[in-house]
């Protein structure tokens, strides 16, 4: 499932609230959290080289740092 298709099942449901089960929701919802923080990754990681472009040591660690405690690799 993509978010897209996350966003069909919750037209769906909001169609017809019976037609989608709350397993369905649930897996929907787990796809939107692994969206969301493969975003932030994305994010954080941007920050930081844009930091670093701008030669500001300080906020390249801070942005290190943040993906580092929300990334444990």
């Amino acid at each position: 499932m993509n978010i897209k298709q996350v966003i069909e099942l919750v037209e769906k449901w909001i169609a017809d609230p019976k037609s989608v089960s709350r397993k369905e929701l649930r897996a929907a919802r787990a796809v939107a959290v692994h969206a969301a923080d493969a975003w932030y990754a994305v994010r954080t990681a941007w920050c930081a080289a844009q930091s670093a472009l701008n030669g500001d040591i300080y906020y390249a660690e801070h942005w290190v740092a943040k993906y580092h405690k929300n990334h444990n690799d």
